[in-house]
């Protein structure tokens, strides 16, 4: 839904919404003060559209009606170091794998937070084509190759802290660097019940054996859910990374991760790169630590997820 930019207070009685914050002036003068620098000429929000259900920070849209921007709201204590972990994560996989990103225009601190500023993209429906270009995207950048797995810089998943310290071989860091702290950060929550905890246990301790064919570590978006590729008539932009060097099957597995996909994904893949016949009896392997991450932040809602996947290789 896109709107005339409405005053705050009007907009918010008309339409019986709490209080938006990114409609406040502080913010909004904010953004409009960062745009106009990046462009060299005063941009004035003239247009607003409700980002919300598309983002788990508070986002919108804002236009002057003829250049347009993304803007997302972290309130988080660490908001800028995710938000600056995040642009710098688009930056490698432009410079290194060349696929398509938003342009960054920054970050402004506002009262509450801090705000991040993209170029917004223009999207289009997704037809076949659309989404053999996700699958020919992933593929790009998975032929970068690094020497380690893991990287020399933390991140984040999401709102949660991701150990990259590198390591040699790929059971021991997916093990020590991805399964173990979110299963400690699951146990922390209060969402894991003992025996969960002791199949995952059992679970990390097979993975020597579950691993598949060793792979060397290749570039990875590290979130690559669907919702994380924007399709446009340039091909599909990347959004919200989580970069590190891992296994590509962890891509792989997490492209359907929230809800299926054409196989068109796939087929787009393979004409770049091809991935083991195999991959299929692992994907719920790499799916644990989604699983383990889902549950440490949205509760036991993901629980039955979690332990269908690991009593596959129980």
């Amino acid at each position: 839904m896109s709107l005339p930019f409405p005053d705050k207070r009007d907009f918010d009685a008309q339409n019986g919404l709490p209080p938006i914050p990114l409609l406040a002036d502080s913010p909004r003068q904010s953004i409009e003060r960062l745009v106009s620098e990046h462009l060299v000429k005063k941009w004035t929000v003239k247009q607003f559209r409700d980002m919300n259900d598309f983002s788990s920070h508070p986002s919108a849209i804002f236009s002057d009606d003829t250049y347009s921007v993304f803007v997302k709201l972290s309130k988080a204590a660490n908001g800028l170091e995710q938000f600056e972990v995040e642009l710098a994560g688009l930056r490698m996989l432009s410079e290194l794998a060349g696929v398509l990103t938003p342009t960054p225009i920054g970050n402004v601190p506002v009262e509450d937070g801090i705000i991040m500023v993209l170029e917004a993209v223009e999207t289009s429906e997704r037809t076949p084509r659309h989404w053999r270009d996700i699958g020919r995207t992933i593929a790009r950048i998975h032929q970068v190759k690094g020497t380690q797995y893991g990287l020399e810089t933390n991140g984040y998943i999401g709102p949660l802290y991701q150990d990259n310290r590198p390591l040699d071989d790929w059971p021991t860091f997916y093990a020590e660097r991805r399964l173990w702290p979110r299963l400690m950060g699951a146990i922390n929550a209060g969402h894991m019940p003992t025996s969960a905890i002791r199949d995952v246990e059992k679970l990390i301790q097979r993975l020597p054996n579950l691993c598949g064919p060793e792979t060397p570590p290749t570039l990875l978006h590290g979130d690559a859910q669907q919702n994380n590729f924007i399709s446009t008539e340039e091909g599909a932009v990347v959004i919200d990374p989580a970069v590190y060097y891992g296994n590509p099957e962890m891509d792989l597995a997490f492209v359907d991760y929230f809800q299926p996909t054409p196989n068109d994904v796939f087929i787009g893949y393979q004409e770049v790169l091809p991935f083991a016949p195999d991959f299929s009896e692992r994907r719920d392997l790499w799916r644990v630590y989604g699983y383990l991450a889902a549950v440490e932040v949205e509760g036991t809602a993901y629980l039955n997820k979690l332990l269908n996947a690991v009593q596959k290789y129980l």
